[in-house]
């Protein structure tokens, strides 16, 4: 279905990600559902995305890793829209990173990894069973480039990220033959999101001429590009991929 018309829930919607993802959906005129867990935040980014669209924009403020509250957030979305089109997670998860795995406690390293597909399984499968009532849909899960890297000091994140594109596969698996397609957004670090925080081996502009060279384009990924890719696989050309992974690593990760 394009994205025109659509309706599109949005978790993690003041976040860079989440945040790029709505305003790309916005512009090509889909109505918005919105979650995040800051209120003000969330009603900021819903501020911006009307002026972008004359399609409503609602918000509602959760925890996405309460699966209450997403099954709630989702009947309320069917209640008022009667159908869910696209869904897409890009809520944060705890995570600790620089510290290598000998030195690094057991909650650290299991938090990411129960975090980020707990919440991508429950905003998944609350949309999905909407979807094959409907027999369409796209689910948009989210990675990143240490799914597939042997990198040091990620701790538990690499771990998560595999993990998500192995629930991409199975739901895409199960999920198919109702006409609902599951795909994972594999992005290396995007270049907006560095910040000079603790986790860092070293400055940002170093640490980011580092990122860069691992790369074959020599670049990092913009969150523009994770927007225009997120529309390309909810508006219909994309129809054939389904259980994939899309690759936007810059050329950092293996397919």
């Amino acid at each position: 279905m394009p994205v025109q018309g659509s309706v599109a829930v949005v978790y993690g919607a003041a976040g860079a990600i989440g945040s790029a993802v709505a305003s790309a959906f916005a512009a090509r005129g889909a109505r918005l559902f919105l979650a995040g867990r800051t209120d003000e935040h969330l009603s900021r980014a819903a501020a911006e995305l009307r002026d972008l669209t004359a399609e409503p924009v609602s918000t509602h403020v959760l925890d996405a890793a309460d699966p209450l509250a997403v099954e709630d957030f989702t009947r309320e979305v069917i209640s008022s829209a009667g159908r869910i089109d696209v869904v897409i997670n890009a809520v944060g998860i705890p995570l600790v990173q620089g510290i290598p795995l000998l030195e690094m406690p057991l909650a650290d390293l299991l938090d990411p990894l129960t975090a980020w597909p707990r919440t991508q399984f429950l905003t998944a499968r609350a949309a999905a069973r909407h979807m094959v009532r409907q027999q369409a849909g796209t689910i948009l899960t989210l990675s990143a480039s240490p799914a597939r890297m042997s990198l040091a000091g990620v701790g538990g994140f690499a771990a998560a990220c595999a993990a998500v594109e192995a629930l991409t596969r199975t739901l895409a698996a199960e999920l198919g033959p109702s006409g609902v397609r599951t795909v994972c957004l594999r992005p290396q670090r995007i270049a907006e999101t560095l910040g000079d925080t603790p986790d860092l081996p070293m400055p940002v502009s170093e640490f980011r001429t580092f990122l860069e060279s691992l790369t074959s384009s020599k670049t990092l990924p913009t969150l523009d590009d994770v927007a225009r890719a997120a529309v390309f696989l909810a508006d219909g050309g994309a129809e054939a991929m389904n259980g994939a992974v899309l690759n936007l690593s810059c050329g950092m990760s293996p397919d």
